[in-house]
């Protein structure tokens, strides 16, 4: 399918059965692709489910609308962190969850059986129970894995960042210090390049028993070099002192190589258990969106039945039909449903023509079709 014209967004409306529900399929077919086919059509097919009172099937339409809502949630969160997990290849979210037009299909058409004979709570709570579930466990695997990601990242920052504040685990060696002596210490000193002239000149008298020649360039980023002086401990307090005054910033840093070890390990144990983590994380997210998404499917197709049903009344009698609208015609396409439609509502007629506000309806919160109609937006599923 040529991306740029379809919509990642399918609608999926009902029409009552004409003579035949297969009419009802025909004529809508022929409407949308008489004028260059204005969208992707297929069946979609529900069973017919017990129907129980009108009253019932009122509060059934009411809880169902939260529940599309609630899964419809759960989905957008595992597809959200997903993209999140994979981070440098957002593109590849999509191909990682799914979702065309097709899949939709064979994925209601392996699971409806389950609802083939009733309509009441059972499947809701059923529906509901299984996402909740998900939604919990997207909690707690997420929480594991960006404490991980988090702890990893912060242990980067420490290996990034100025020299004044970042780790010297990788740039500092034994051989830079002069260690275990009672009178002498080794300082690191951060020295702006552009004061490094006057560093050389100064360092040797910026206090007394400074130990001539005893300073090296040990690392440079772009804009200091990072410098070790040696000089009697005595004279620490004021070399830092008259050193402040020049721009050279002494480093607080005790040589201590058990503790960089330490670190080092950490980084190293912390990036292993990233690797380990995220191959189980990624297929678990793909199967979880799996089934949520097929919740959702379910949850619209209950919704079309219900709503058919109070809609268009008894016996059941009604096509549900999945579109995939493309792109650049979706407002002909509307106006065709519209023609199509207009019949078996005379209130919609008044609602489309109305240039004035009609007290209590509002269009955009809720739009109104003289048919059923209910979106399956996939664009949500979409990351840049």
């Amino acid at each position: 399918q040529d991306k740029g014209t379809k919509m990642t967004e399918f609608w999926l409306i009902s029409a009552p059965g004409e003579k035949t529900c297969q009419q009802t399929w025909e004529k809508l077919h022929a409407a949308t692709t008489k004028h260059n086919n204005l969208s992707t059509n297929s069946k979609f097919n529900i069973p017919d489910l017990k129907v129980g009172t009108l009253d019932v099937l009122v509060g059934l339409s009411d809880e169902l609308a939260k529940l599309d809502a609630f899964v419809e949630s759960v989905v957008k969160k595992v597809a959200q962190y997903m993209a999140d997990v994979l981070e440098d290849s957002k593109d590849k979210v999509q191909e990682n969850l799914l979702a065309n037009g097709g899949l939709l299909q064979q994925q209601w058409q392996a699971e409806h059986k389950f609802y083939s004979s009733f309509l009441d709570t059972t499947p809701f709570l059923f529906i509901f129970k299984g996402v909740n579930q998900i939604d919990n466990d997207l909690k707690a695997r997420a929480s594991a894995y960006n404490n991980l990601k988090g702890n990893l990242q912060n242990l980067e920052r420490k290996n990034a960042g100025s020299l004044l504040t970042r780790s010297l685990a990788d740039i500092v060696k034994k051989e830079d210090f002069v260690l275990d002596s009672e009178y002498l210490v080794t300082l690191l000193v951060i020295v702006p390049k552009l004061n490094y002239n006057d560093w050389v000149k100064q360092y040797e008298t910026l206090a007394e028993m400074v130990v001539p020649r005893s300073s090296n360039v040990l690392f440079e980023d772009q804009d200091s070099y990072l410098c070790n002086v040696t000089l009697f401990r005595k004279a620490v307090d004021d070399f830092k002192h008259k050193a402040r005054e020049y721009k050279f910033m002494v480093r607080d840093f005790q040589y201590n190589e058990e503790e960089m070890k330490a670190d080092k390990e950490e980084m190293n144990r912390l990036s292993t258990d990233k690797k380990k983590q995220f191959g189980p994380l990624v297929r678990w997210l793909k199967v979880n969106f799996s089934e949520a998404f097929i919740a959702w499917i379910h949850v619209k197709a209950l919704r079309v039945f219900v709503e058919s049903v109070l809609r268009y009344g008894l016996p059941v009698n009604f096509q549900a039909m999945l579109l995939q609208p493309n792109k650049k015609t979706m407002k002909k396409l509307r106006e065709v449903l519209y023609d199509l439609y207009k019949h078996l509502d005379s209130s919609a007629a008044a609602i489309i023509d109305a240039t004035m506000d009609i007290p209590g309806l509002n269009l955009s919160q809720q739009e109104y079709y003289p048919y059923v109609y209910y979106k399956i937006d996939c664009n949500l599923l979409e990351f840049k």
